[in-house]
């Protein structure tokens, strides 16, 4: 009783001296939002060593650590008054609750790729709620399913899949620095999906806290929130502590190539082909092109020409993936020395161009291979581009020089699930998805507008061969060119115009969960799922 009485006298002046450390650290930071956060505190679970303002020392390592588009990164750019790299769940809980006490913007970051920065950039004074510290990863071999936090990468998911199985995987993406919570909560997707679908098809639970600061799992979070947050993102309707996801079989050899041509090199008629059959393959085969533009060999002008690389995954060994080739793709005329065998594991190493014989290991790195200053744009196609549109594509291309194109074919199962049946309603219908991607290393304002513009070109051009009424685009592709919500009374109709393009019909269901389960729509950015205008 006497150590209870004690730690009840002292409790007030440790919050005291707290609050006067990490406030005052930070004149931004709002002293009633610290405050709460503290007196809020488990003392099994304390959030100070989470809380990160300006003046401490390592505020500025943590807040660029998960920056992974150096255009967000510049001086101008506006900075978070604060930052809580929440280490348990309670501390997402006194964030929510205390930030919506007080009315103030809160972005959630789990991995930092969102292309626009939306994760971890404002118009308006703001928080990051980081949960790259909630990666815990759970496999169970026996039930074939694995509990992943947040704030885990998809690299991680990966390894811990194959530190219990050689014949498990998960169909994901093929970058290993993506954090989970964004990727799945969009949709996610990667090279298994045509024979398994988006991760979100694979997804059978989930543990989110809600605008009231409550943990739910499915059954107490109810069907049309867990459908909501499997595709429809879940920065919209709470902040996802973690999904149970299906672990789905791989051979123990699987088969992937890299084959590239330029145009000297028949690449026109191949891509051409591409269009017809990629997408009809065999559903254990998926095969990306990429195009970019590239010196002509040998050229001592710097003359350009165009560059298509076809990746590929196939669930299978080199021969049956050979006869497949044979039968539907002759045209590529892929011979047995192009096609490496290996396990699927090491082909996710493959996928991120990392060199033959590195070890699994690597897929635990959190330091991307590559970062740099990026625009990204997508478009869904449904009708082959005809040989002259491709060719005029293709010059565009040169002319632009630096923005790619890369098309993802979709068919086999992607083609067999409902557009309902996700938020995510890109499914049958379509032929390939296509993301335009521009990189550059200059710093500064007037590169962005520069490249931004380039890639804005090479998106109009490719007006005609896309997607209309409306013009489609992937989620998890961010792009703030189709339209910014700014949270006022215009929300909704704001919403509406990007959200149609991301979501088709399903957007008007996501609108009726978010004003269900968030009416006042605390859980906002840029791009969220606004409630109803009335």
């Amino acid at each position: 009783m006497a150590i209870r009485r004690l730690s009840q006298l002292l409790l007030p002046i440790l919050l005291v001296l707290s609050v006067s450390c990490i406030a005052s650290a930070s004149s931004s930071a709002p002293d009633n939002f610290v405050s709460c956060l503290l007196s809020h505190s488990l003392p099994s679970h304390p959030i100070g060593p989470a809380i990160y303002t300006p003046n401490n020392a390592s505020y500025s390592s943590v807040l660029e650590s998960y920056i992974r588009n150096l255009r967000f990164n510049e001086s101008y750019t506006r900075k978070p008054y604060l930052i809580i790299t929440a280490l348990h769940v309670s501390h997402v809980q006194q964030a929510i609750l205390c930030a919506h006490k007080h009315n103030l913007q809160m972005k959630i970051r789990s991995g930092g790729h969102d292309y626009e920065g939306v994760s971890y950039v404002a118009e308006v004074p703001f928080f990051i709620l980081d949960l790259f510290n909630l990666r815990t990863i759970n496999v169970d071999i026996k039930t074939e399913t694995a509990w992943v936090q947040a704030g885990a990468t998809l690299g991680e998911v990966y390894y811990r899949i194959y530190e219990k199985s050689k014949v498990h995987g998960f169909p994901a993406g093929v970058c290993p620095t993506v954090g989970v919570g964004g990727h799945f909560s969009g949709g996610g997707y990667g090279n298994m999906m045509r024979k398994y679908g988006l991760s979100v098809d694979n997804i059978v639970d989930a543990q989110i806290v809600d605008v009231h600061g409550r943990l739910l799992d499915r059954k107490s979070m109810g069907e049309d929130l867990f459908w909501a947050i499997t595709g429809g993102g879940g920065a919209s309707f709470g902040v996802v502590i973690a999904y149970k996801i299906n672990l789905v079989p791989v051979p123990e050899t699987v088969t992937v190539f890299r084959f590239i041509r330029t145009l000297e090199q028949n690449a026109t008629d191949i891509v051409y082909r591409w269009q017809y059959v990629a997408h009809k393959l065999d559903n254990d085969l998926f095969i990306r092109l990429t195009m970019d533009v590239v010196n002509v060999t040998g050229s001592q002008t710097g003359e350009k020409t165009l560059r298509a690389t076809f990746n590929a995954l196939f669930l299978g060994d080199s021969a049956r993936l050979l006869s497949v080739m044979n039968k539907s793709f002759p045209e590529m005329g892929l011979k047995q020395s192009d096609c490496q065998e290996m396990s699927w594991v090491e082909s996710t190493l493959f996928w991120t161009s990392f060199p033959n014989g590195t070890a699994p290991e690597a897929l635990l790195s959190r330091v991307p291979q590559v970062l740099t200053h990026l625009k990204r744009k997508s478009d869904y196609v449904k009708q082959p581009i005809p040989k002259a549109g491709l060719k005029w594509i293709i010059q565009k291309m040169i002319e632009l020089q630096t923005p790619m194109l890369t098309f993802n074919p979709y068919g086999g199962r992607m083609a067999e699930i409902a557009a309902s049946a996700k938020p995510f309603p890109h499914r049958a219908g379509n032929l390939w998805k296509v993301q335009y991607a521009t990189n550059w290393n200059a710093s500064g304002s007037e590169a962005a507008e520069k490249y931004i513009d380039l890639t804005r070109k090479l998106f109009k051009y490719m007006t005609p061969f896309v997607s209309k009424n409306p013009r489609e685009a992937f989620f998890n592709y961010k792009d703030l060119d189709i339209g910014i919500n700014h949270n006022d009374k215009g929300s909704y109709f704001e919403g509406r115009v990007y959200g149609v393009k991301y979501f088709k019909e399903n957007f008007d269901k996501l609108v009726l969960i978010k004003t269900k389960v968030d009416p006042g729509n605390f859980f906002r950015n840029e791009q969220s799922i606004p409630t109803l205008p009335y």
